[in-house]
């Protein structure tokens, strides 16, 4: 036996498949001819090529292991000593696992069964529904696995089939020159694309996709303290796959519809309540509908336009963590525009009492004006 094949790649007589091609890998970095382009390197670079068609094919190794030559033309291996071109020889996938690792590509025949898409559809609830929580129905179109094939795609009482041009392989190999010398490049098989089986006669309800749409019901849960915005996914319930694979997964988008009397800031509420000026110069009490029911909100007597009274915890539930929000209520002074002369009678009286008009008829000093102008405003002049 003229050339020692272990020895050339440094492995033992035992060794087993990885670490011959880890060891083929490795010697393949340092005297590949592009990184080293030295002639001895090169013919050193054969020698390992060689060393490593033999070594990685069982039956190869097998005729070599018994002190034949299996690369050539008598000693039962057919080869062509350089880069073989046969089913088990050196090819270009080779050379990018060497280089790149087995990760380079993909290997072997693609499965028909694949991830369904995520979906999103958007649900409108009330602001009363957002602060609470709630529960809702909803009508969703999607991708379902076909029940007349049960997702294989194939018409009932038929099936796949072996493609008979890769014979399951998904994929087909050439074999060209190159200076490296024969090379065999592997691309998807072009009669199953890859998949490695053919669907002579496709399911007549989903056209071979395993898979058609249709409308379900589904009841989503929402949670209290949910926003405009606010995404709620639903695993499982998206798109079903093609080949009757795992559905992605569904995501309810919530929008929060406008309410007639509180605007919503983040968790707290704003709503604003008129008084008439002799009720915020009193004081009273307004009856208002919270998001609880009926309540009094407190006026104390000298109250502003444009103060604030908040009522705490009538706001939204805190989404995250427990209590809810405030609800703010802001206060607006309603100046009346016309007055009788029995209403104009008693501000006056009242401007005596004040110190701010004298009983004659006139102003007390510095109050100069001051009725007048009183009475442009509630005559809305």
């Amino acid at each position: 036996m003229a050339t020692d094949y272990y020895a050339v790649l440094g492995v033992r007589r035992d060794a087993g498949q990885d670490e011959i091609k880890k060891a083929f890998r490795r010697l393949a970095r340092e005297l590949h001819p592009d990184v080293n382009p030295d002639p001895k390197t090169q013919e050193r670079f054969k020698e390992i090529n060689a060393a490593y068609e033999v070594l990685s094919d069982p039956q190869k190794r097998q005729v070599y292991d018994l002190g034949g030559d299996p690369l050539s033309p008598n000693g039962g291996g057919g080869g062509t000593g350089g880069f073989g071109a046969g089913a088990a020889g050196f090819g270009f996938s080779d050379i990018m696992d060497a280089f790149f690792g087995a990760a380079s590509g993909q290997r072997g025949p693609r499965s028909r069964t694949r991830r369904g898409q995520d979906a999103m559809i958007r649900l409108e609830i009330t602001l009363e529904e957002a602060a609470f929580g709630t529960t809702k129905e909803l009508q969703v179109d999607t991708a379902v696995t076909c029940t007349t094939c049960s997702g294989e795609g194939a018409a009932p009482g038929t099936s796949a089939q072996t493609c008979d041009m890769c014979r399951g392989k998904g994929e087909v190999s050439q074999v060209t020159r190159s200076f490296l010398g024969q090379v065999m490049t592997s691309r998807p098989c072009p009669q199953c694309q890859g998949f490695g089986t053919v669907v002579p006669t496709p399911c007549p309800e989903c056209a071979g996709d395993g898979r058609v749409r249709a409308r379900r019901t589904l009841t989503v849960k929402i949670p209290a303290g949910v926003d405009n915005g606010t995404r709620i996914q639903l695993a499982g319930e998206g798109e079903v796959g093609p080949g009757g694979g795992p559905a992605g997964d569904l995501y309810v988008e919530i929008a929060e519809t406008t309410h007639n009397v509180f605007q919503r800031r983040g968790d707290d509420l704003h709503c604003t309540v008129t008084i008439p000026m002799t009720a915020a110069a009193l004081g009273t009490q307004v009856p208002l509908q919270t998001l609880d029911g009926l309540e009094e909100v407190d006026i104390r007597p000298g109250t502003q336009s444009g103060q604030s009274i908040p009522l705490h915890g009538r706001g939204i539930t805190h989404l995250r963590g427990g209590g809810r929000g405030d609800l703010i209520v802001h206060v607006e002074v309603q100046t009346p525009t016309k007055l009788d002369p029995e209403q104009e009678e008693l501000l006056r009286r009242l401007a005596v009492l004040r110190g701010e008009e004298r009983p004659s008829g006139q102003f007390a000093p510095g109050q100069q004006g001051l009725f007048s102008r009183l009475k442009d405003a509630f005559n809305g002049r």
